[in-house]
């Protein structure tokens, strides 16, 4: 099983950008996807997550700015950054999980400048 995660780099507050998560059938295919945060001295937390059938859930910081979406047929997970600010900064990982399983990305940085 494997998620691996691009997209990160470093952008201006007030950006955009896309991350990406590909994963092989096995983690994606029956899973819920999310995508987790985990900024410098801070614990991992929940950003937004996506059901196999569609349903969103999305951490209030992020509401109106971010949106996950899941293309099934090719596996693979993602995630637009609209209107990024500083305080969006962290390393952003990729999980799949359902039915006793529980599955995580490497990461990838996110740097949103001032």
């Amino acid at each position: 099983v494997q998620l691996v995660e691009s997209g990160g780099g470093l952008v201006q507050a007030g950006g955009s950008l896309r991350l990406s998560c590909a994963a092989s059938r096995s983690a994606f295919s029956t899973r819920t996807m999310g995508w987790y945060r985990q900024a410098p001295g801070k614990q991992r937390e929940f950003v937004t997550s996506i059901t196999i059938s569609g349903n969103t859930n999305y951490e209030d910081s992020v509401k109106g700015r971010f949106t996950t979406s899941r293309d099934n047929a090719r596996n693979t997970l993602y995630l637009q950054m609209n209107s990024l600010k500083p305080e969006d900064t962290a390393v952003y990982y990729c999980r799949a999980w359902g039915s006793g399983l529980d599955y995580w990305g490497q990461g990838t940085q996110v740097t949103v400048s001032s």
